[in-house]
């Protein structure tokens, strides 16, 4: 997720590509750290998004307008001033720096040619636009850094401009050309470099993040976390293997040969780069025709993940907390069940005083006895206080009150058993739910159950949260329930008697339901709905997930069951991993 020195190289190259030579049609400011460009070239209309943001500065190409305040910003009516239609004559990056600079002339009042600069420098909370004049002196900026908040640079009106050089790292694009004095230099670096190889190697050169420096390591064949003044002073072979990975990479940097790439864990976007990231190598890597997609895909992927997570607190955490108690409700049970399992032989012990306590001494303290069940001795305990035939009455009492207790708690621990399992689902439908309508039918579940009241007057929720839906390799509709309700919809309202249900076995998880249509299904699409049922459950993580399958005719739902429970008595069975990355999700 870093935006580093490569990502911006790639997106200069872009931006080089398709907005050279072009005018700048309409500036925008629809944020307070962001500016929306609008620039024709070569007949085309491009959007430039510029991004300042502490906390997420971003550089692409967008094709989707913003809005905009009713009243311009001071900067945003200063640059209109400078710059509309201005013609952009140069787009390059300083070294492997985070930083964009977008040369421009324009005609001032007086109708002579004048040059700016716009640079654009994303640098986490340090991110800032600033524009210059032709001698490289500020004339504004979207942030205003004064003394008070930087003692290594200010960035106000009439101060030079300047990169700030706060750490000693070296361009790695700028490395003497000959292999082995390089070589030298990289291992004198890494001598000086008592930490992790990865970690030696992003603190040493501008440009790399750590994901990056992780994957030359992986590329090398070298542990990441091997130390790097270690691996220089005793393994030259390693070193070299690393320094060889390390000027390759930086060789596709400076050729532009770039490959930008999500990967994903499931449908969440993990990592991004300018370049492939073997390092994922179990992962899904889906690549995309520029970074500007890329980047535009995953913060809003990553916006989506983030949105639904934050508004799931809350249903998470009254799930949670209901889960604990019927769990530690439960735990209590089973103990109280643990203590009911002498039963049996305190009736025994009642019995065998009714037959036997003739021959008890009275004050005794135990009674030997023959036990006519087993054939076995026994040695009753007495209370020597009382009587054979009140110790046998003392112990028909404890049988009783056991026996009640059991049967009690028989039928108890199987109610807070199925509502662990409910709720166990439940939390399995909160962690796949990917849009806001999910979370709604996910809320109504929680109402109707009476985890959550319903506020006074207020009616049902309308639900239009629909399950997913795939298409297997062989062209067969597969559907997965998103939560219990979905569930219940898709096995007994949609699914027909000869289509085949999916589940995994013994673990929350979703329906799947794979539609036959009156067709012969091969293997690879009972496969494919089976890798559905293991990625939509809580074994997903597993190496292998088991699932159960059978035809939709033999599964029953018990009378006044809970949401999405259901029996089914003979069943196949299968072991398959959850990687669904073959297959295609329709809308």
């Amino acid at each position: 997720m870093a935006f580093d020195g490569i990502t911006i190289a790639n997106i200069t190259k872009e931006l080089q590509e398709t907005l050279l030579g072009g005018r700048i049609y309409k500036i925008a400011q629809p944020e307070n750290d962001a500016l929306l460009l609008t620039i024709k070239n070569n007949g085309g209309q491009y959007r430039l998004l510029l991004s300042a943001d502490a906390s997420l500065p971003l550089v692409y190409l967008t094709e989707k307008n913003r809005q905009s305040p009713m009243t311009a910003p001071g900067f945003c009516m200063l640059l209109r001033k400078h710059l509309q239609n201005a013609r952009i004559t140069a787009i390059s990056q300083p070294g492997l720096e985070r930083i964009i600079h977008i040369d421009l002339e324009h005609l001032n009042e007086m109708g002579d040619l004048c040059q700016k600069k716009l640079i654009v420098e994303i640098m986490g909370k340090h991110s800032n636009i600033i524009f210059c004049d032709d001698k490289e002196q500020i004339i504004d900026s979207i942030k205003h850094i004064s003394a008070m908040v930087s003692s290594v640079r200010e960035v106000l009106p009439g101060r030079p401009y300047f990169i700030p050089q706060t750490q000693d790292k070296q361009n790695p694009l700028s490395l003497d050309n000959r292999a082995d004095s390089s070589y030298v230099n990289f291992k004198a670096q890494m001598q000086e470099k008592p930490m992790p190889l990865y970690k030696a190697l992003y603190t040493t050169y501008t440009g790399l993040s750590p994901v990056i420096a992780q994957e030359i390591c992986y590329r090398a064949g070298v542990d990441a976390d091997l130390p790097a003044k270690a691996l220089a002073d005793t393994d030259e072979a390693s070193l070299k293997a690393a320094f060889s990975a390390f000027t390759d990479m930086m060789a596709q940097v400076a050729a532009g040969t770039f490959s930008p790439v999500i990967i994903y864990d499931g449908k969440t976007p993990i990592e991004f780069a300018a370049l492939s990231l073997t390092l994922y190598r179990d992962k899904e890597s889906c690549s995309f025709p520029s970074i500007s997609s890329v980047l535009e895909r995953y913060y809003a992927e990553r916006e989506t993940v983030t949105r639904i997570r934050q508004k799931s607190i809350d249903l998470r955490r009254i799930v949670q907390t209901a889960l604990e108690r019927n769990v530690k409700k439960y735990d209590l049970q089973l103990r109280q069940m643990e203590d009911t399992k002498k039963r049996d032989t305190y009736k025994i012990y009642g019995e065998l005083l009714n037959t036997y306590g003739y021959s008890a001494e009275p004050g005794a303290k135990t009674l030997e006895a023959v036990n006519y069940y087993t054939g076995e001795p026994v040695t009753i305990p007495l209370d020597d206080t009382l009587t054979a035939q009140e110790n046998a009455q003392r112990y028909f009492d404890k049988y009783g009150k056991m026996k009640r207790t059991y049967e009690a708690l028989s039928e108890l621990t199987v109610q807070v058993k199925e509502e662990i399992e409910h709720l166990e689902s439940i939390l399995s439908a909160l962690d796949i739910a990917m849009q806001e309508e999910d979370l709604v039918q996910i809320r109504e579940e929680l109402i109707e159950s009476g985890y959550i009241r319903r506020k006074g007057g207020a009616k049902k929720a309308k639900i239009t949260s629909k399950p997913f839906h795939y298409m297997s390799s062989d062209g067969f509709h597969l559907y997965v329930g998103k939560n219990n309700f979905q569930n219940d919809e898709l096995t007994f309202k949609f699914a027909t008697g000869d289509d085949w249900w999916f589940h995994a076995k013994q673990m929350p998880g979703s329906h799947v339901i794979l539609k036959t249509e009156g067709k012969e299904v091969p293997d690879r699409a009972f496969e494919e709905a089976a890798k559905l049922a293991a990625y939509y459950s809580r074994g997903r993580e597993q190496d292998k997930v088991e699932i159960d399958y059978i035809q939709k005719k033999h599964v029953k739902k018990p009378a006044g069951a809970k949401p999405g429970f259901v029996v089914y008595y003979t069943n196949y069975s299968m072991a398959i991993d959850s990687d669904i990355s073959g297959l295609t999700e329709l809308s």
